[in-house]
């Protein structure tokens, strides 16, 4: 019996979630589609992904991205520069040794772990975002999206104010779990566009 993908190491778990990143990324058509993100296009999704990890790293530590293109022009190949560099992160060895200092907090942590807990589940989140705008199939892995919205609704008074994502949205009685987990997060869990 294989493990779920909440059980899986933080490496092999990111290569789930970034490897389904990519296949929806590689079927946009349209980067100027409009989605569930108010203000964003389909090329603001892959850009909040990589410019957002790159300043959290750079500000807190030692490590370096490379540059890929720039994803206003280029976002399928911005993202196949820096994916491949985040996958090496974690599962080089060596990483563990490089420390992120939270700036707010003055907290270190091995970078490898700063990137699973803040990273990785933002990736499967817009996933959700990228494949609504393309009209492409929006389904998350199911045990990921229940471990994620038990998660974040026991915490969802220290959750809320943090501004991390928007106000709670109705859901009919209806609603499937993942629903549920987008209207926590504040989008329509039945946008389209």
């Amino acid at each position: 019996m294989s493990a779920s993908l909440p059980q899986l190491p933080p490496d092999e778990k990111y290569r789930v979630i970034a490897a389904r990143f990519s296949e929806v990324v590689r079927g946009v058509t349209e980067w100027d589609a409009p989605t569930p993100v108010a203000e964003w296009h389909a090329r603001d999704v892959v850009g909040h992904l990589v410019g957002w990890l790159s300043a959290l790293v750079h500000a807190g530590s030692s490590f370096r991205f490379d540059d890929g293109p720039p994803v206003e022009a280029d976002p399928r190949g911005a993202l196949e520069v820096f994916d491949p560099q985040v996958q090496r992160l974690l599962t080089d060895p060596a990483a563990a040794e490089i420390l992120h200092s939270n700036l707010h907090t003055g907290q270190d942590r091995p970078l490898p772990q700063v990137v699973d807990q803040v990273f990785t589940g933002d990736v499967f989140f817009h996933t959700w975002d990228l494949a609504r705008a393309s009209g492409q199939d929006d389904a998350l892995d199911a045990d990921l999206v229940h471990d994620a919205l038990t998660s974040m609704s026991a915490m969802e008074e220290q959750l809320r104010p943090s501004g991390q994502f928007g106000q709670q949205q109705p859901v009919p009685a209806d609603a499937t779990e993942q629903e549920r987990l987008f209207a926590f997060l504040g989008r329509d869990p039945r946008w389209t566009p």
